[in-house]
Formats: structure tokens, C-alpha cells, sequence
């Protein structure tokens, strides 16, 4: 194989930094990663910087190292290559390109006040992760590195602009830093002169414009790896310069692309870390909603958005207490084997958990008025406590907030679907969450063959997109008919049982809302 016709992806995210290698023909054939994990800083969830840098090129020597062990030699030039990484957040630089302020996530609900105001004056939801009401949250708490902030991005413009040096992000992650204008493929003008006059009496040295990225689209170049990207990326130094990028993604954006669900009527959902349902409309939404984000496709299609700070951590948190449970008494735990065991075994408990309920917040939740997360775990005195009740709660509880955000959709919008799939580190374990999934939303749930590579290979994607598209090639035909077309996939269907089990489920779960609640005043 001629491995300068292949094209890389690398994903920062929420836990692992992950690198997928494909040829020509889309099949991944080499990876690489890096686990990593947030911090709780003084309240707020950072990652420090040189983590990322660090997670990056061991990821990268992770990747050239499978593709030393299949191929015999190492990389040293590709077609091309795109980064993306967690949605938004705030990242914010000084004009020598120095940070001025802790990188903080999608995860912090930190941002209530000016995603409040900002929702009102544009008459358009802000969450609060974005990245403006981040900005605007900070220049209400008049923190002091404002006024020296001479450029405002995201991790994966961030990354991308040291492999570069560009500043530039794609449509869908430039969707969620502020609100996006598809008619002129930029942020919206009307609502940035808003901004700059909402904040006009601080008299800054900069306007909103001034600070933010330049947007492209799918499909447009980015800039080249430079010599110092090359060596940031690839500390052995046989990484050549010269290789295009693809415009920066955030993990939303590549995961439609991973599905290919980015025409109308199609839509995906990302579980793992957290969850997000990504729905492609056929019309503007009536109205705005506190619960619903309005972003975009990597080629600008309009997309509502339902999404949750946590999915699988607390499932994560009661697998290696069983694992330590096991330790304690001496057995050996592979948790390569300990997860899919117990994944399986959710499938053999009680339709509805035996009354046994699991609140995952690791973090507050907008869809659910929750300010602050507390791990929950609550049952009735009759429930029965077993491993598969209990596995079986723990993956319900994951989803149960993005099923109200996606109910919300339905009842308010009328948003449908014809089909959902799925990708993540949820769908792992075959056909085990597909099922509870489909049970959840009581609709079918498909999952590619390639559902366990997610967003990297979905970045890949987009930078194959870039450099063998046809002229006038849009990428939802690239994806239909280049890709998808003979992708291997599983199709589960909900059961009877299994829809009536968790909407029992789901009713007690909203029920124990306000304990969740409560609960956020323990310290």
C-alpha cells in the first residue's frame, strides 16, 4: 500500500486523543491514542494545554507505531489530515499567541448569567458552553485578561493553528462558538454588532469580529503542515511538511460525517463521554428553546441539537468498582473483557430496572434545570439488586436525559427522523446499546461497522472529502455515494417490553429529578 495516498484524522476528546489512518477507499487501516481526563479546577473543568500537547504526539507515536507493525516502515507523508476535538469551550490567546485564562469545557455550567442575557438579546439560544457566553460570563465577572485577548478558538482551532498557523474552524464547530449565518458562511454580522455594542461601554481594544476564527467550510483548505507543526506532531522528525488540512471540526460535526447522517430527516447520536442527538432539519425551528441548540452541519445544513454534559462516566465509575471488587479477592481483571461481560449482562435485567434508578451527573444538565451534577444512585426497598438491574439502570440513566431533550423536539418541532445512528464508546459492545437505545427513543438505531472509530475517522473523512471530491460535489453525496453506499451496518429495533420497561424507568427517573437537585447542595 502506498501509504502517501491515505488520509489521517485525530480527535481530541473528552477522554481519549485518538488518531485513525484510511486509504483511499475510507476503510481505516492503522490508530493510535492517548487516555486523558479533565480536571476539577477550583470549580471549573479544565484541561491544561500542555496535556494536549502531550496527548497528541503520544498519540501520533501510538498511531506510527501500528503502522510500523502493518506496513513495515513509518509515516512520513499523507494525503492529507484533519483535527478536531471537544465541542466549543473557551480558549482564549494574547496577540503572541500565549494562553490567558484556563481552558474550560463544554462540561462547566459555570456561563448561566450571560447565556441567560445573551439568549434574550439575540432572541436565539446560547448554551452555556459556547464559547461567547463564556466570553460575555467572564467580562461580567470583570476578569482581568480580557482586555489583552487578541484571539478566542476552541481545541481543536487551537491545535489546528499550531500545525498550521492558521486561525480558521469549520462550519459546525463555528456554529457553536456563536451563532452561524449560513447565506454568508460566517458568524451572524447582525448579532456580532449586537455583541460589540451589548459590551461597547468596556471599551476594549478589540471587537467581537476581530477575536474570532475565519470559517470554511467542508471541503475547503485550511493551510499546510508547516516544518513546526510537523515537528510538534511527530517528535522522530520523519513527518515531511506540506500536507493540507481540512478545516478543524468539533466531535459534533465529524460525528454526523462518521454516520453520514448530514442530509434532512437524518440524524445521529454521539454516546460516551457525553451524549448528543444531532437532527438535520427540513425547516427552521418555530421558536427558540433554552434546551435546544441550533448549530450546523460541517457543510452548513441546520441542525437542533439536544445534548448532555455526561453519558458513560459513572458507568465507567461502577465498572472499576466492581473491577476493585474483584481485586480484593484476589482475581486477575482484563477490563478489555470486564466491560462487554457486563454490558451483556444489562440486557438479562428487568425491562424496567426493578425500580432501581441512576442518576450520571457528573455535571449540571440545562435540559433538566440542573445547575450542579451529583452521581446518584436511588431504588425502591423492594428493588432487586442485582448486577443485571443495576447494569441495566446504569445504561438507562445514561440516555435518560437526552430521550426528554429529544421528546421536547418532537412535541414542540414535530423533528423526525427516518433513521438515527449511532457511534460512540456507548455502542461498543455489540447490539447492547443499539437495543437499550432503541428501546429509550422507541425507534430503530443503526450502527456502522466503523461506529467504534467515531469522530477521527469521521475527521479522516472530511479530509478525504477535501482533496478527492468532484467539482460541485457536495459532501452529502460524497458521503452517500462514496462511502455509505456499501458500509456494513446493524439495524436493532426496539421491543414491546423493552419501550414499556424504560418509559416506566423514565417516569421515576423525573420523579427523583428534585432529589438530584437537592443533592446539589452536598459540598
Amino acid at each position: 500500500m502506498n501509504l502517501e495516498n491515505t488520509f489521517l484524522g485525530i480527535e481530541l476528546g473528552s477522554t481519549r486523543i485518538k488518531a485513525v489512518l484510511i486509504d483511499e477507499d475510507h476503510n481505516p487501516i492503522a490508530s493510535g491514542s492517548f487516555s486523558w481526563e479533565n480536571d476539577l479546577v477550583d470549580g471549573v473543568w479544565v484541561y491544561p494545554l500542555e496535556k494536549a500537547i502531550e496527548g497528541l504526539r503520544a498519540c501520533y507515536a501510538d498511531l506510527q507505531k501500528d503502522v510500523r507493525k502493518k506496513f513495515g516502515h513509518s509515516l512520513s507523508k499523507i494525503a492529507a489530515m484533519g483535527i478536531s476535538g471537544m465541542m466549543h469551550g473557551y480558549l482564549v490567546l494574547d496577540k503572541d499567541g500565549k494562553q490567558i485564562a484556563p481552558f474550560r469545557t463544554w462540561r462547566n455550567t459555570i456561563t448561566a448569567p450571560a447565556a441567560e442575557a445573551l439568549t434574550e438579546l439575540f432572541q436565539f439560544n446560547i448554551p452555556q458552553r459556547w464559547s461567547i457566553a463564556h466570553l460575555y460570563q467572564a467580562i461580567l465577572n470583570e476578569e482581568a485578561h480580557i482586555k489583552n485577548i487578541a484571539r478566542l478558538t476552541t481545541l481543536s482551532g487551537y491545535i489546528h493553528g499550531l500545525l498550521t498557523g492558521e486561525n480558521v474552524v469549520g462550519v459546525g464547530e463555528a456554529s457553536g462558538m456563536f451563532p452561524y449565518d449560513d447565506a454568508a458562511g460566517d458568524f451572524d454580522g447582525a448579532r456580532v454588532a449586537q455583541f460589540d455594542e451589548l459590551v461597547k461601554s468596556y471599551d476594549f481594544p478589540w471587537t467581537l469580529r476581530d477575536i474570532l476564527p475565519v470559517v470554511k467550510r467542508a471541503g475547503q483548505s485550511a493551510g499546510c503542515l508547516t516544518k513546526a507543526g510537523a515537528a510538534l506532531l511527530d517528535e522522530t522528525g520523519t513527518l515531511e511538511a506540506g500536507i493540507p488540512l481540512c478545516p478543524p471540526e468539533g466531535d459534533a460535526g465529524t460525528g454526523m460525517v462518521a454516520t453520514g447522517a448530514v442530509f434532512p430527516r437524518t440524524g445521529s447520536i454521539s454516546a460516551g463521554t457525553s451524549a448528543f442527538s444531532m437532527q438535520v432539519l427540513e425547516r427552521p425551528l418555530k421558536k427558540y428553546y433554552p434546551e435546544i441548540d441550533v448549530v450546523a452541519t460541517p457543510a452548513g445544513k441546520t441542525v437542533a441539537m439536544a445534548h448532555t454534559n455526561t453519558c458513560t462516566s459513572e458507568i465507567d465509575a461502577w465498572v472499576n468498582l466492581i473491577a476493585d471488587g474483584m481485586r480484593t479477592m484476589g482475581i486477575a481483571v482484563d477490563m478489555n473483557t470486564l466491560y462487554p461481560t457486563l454490558y451483556r449482562k444489562a440486557l438479562e435485567g428487568e425491562a424496567d430496572c426493578s425500580g432501581i434508578i441512576a442518576f450520571n451527573y457528573f455535571a449540571g444538565e440545562p435540559l433538566t434545570a440542573t445547575e450542579t451534577g451529583r452521581p446518584m444512585l436511588v431504588r425502591l426497598p423492594d428493588s432487586r439488586l442485582t448486577i443485571a438491574n443495576l447494569m441495566r439502570s446504569q445504561l438507562y440513566g445514561a440516555i435518560a436525559t437526552l430521550k426528554i431533550g429529544m421528546d421536547m423536539l418532537a412535541r414542540e418541532e414535530q423533528v423526525e427522523s427516518d433513521k438515527l445512528l449511532g457511534h460512540g464508546g456507548f455502542f461498543k459492545t455489540p447490539v447492547v446499546g443499539q437495543q437499550i437505545m432503541a428501546d429509550a427513543l422507541n425507534v430503530p438505531i443503526t450502527t456502522m461497522e466503523t461506529a467504534g472509530e467515531g469522530g477521527p475517522w469521521g475527521m479522516a473523512l472530511l479530509a478525504a472529502y477535501m482533496l478527492q471530491k468532484a467539482d460541485g460535489e457536495s459532501l452529502e453525496d460524497y458521503l452517500q455515494n462514496r462511502v455509505f453506499a456499501t458500509a456494513k451496518s446493524s439495524c436493532v429495533c426496539p421491543t414491546t417490553e423493552g419501550a414499556k420497561g424504560f418509559a416506566a424507568y423514565l417516569d421515576r427517573y423525573i420523579a427523583c429529578l428534585p432529589a438530584q437537585k437537592a443533592a446539589a447542595k452536598l459540598q
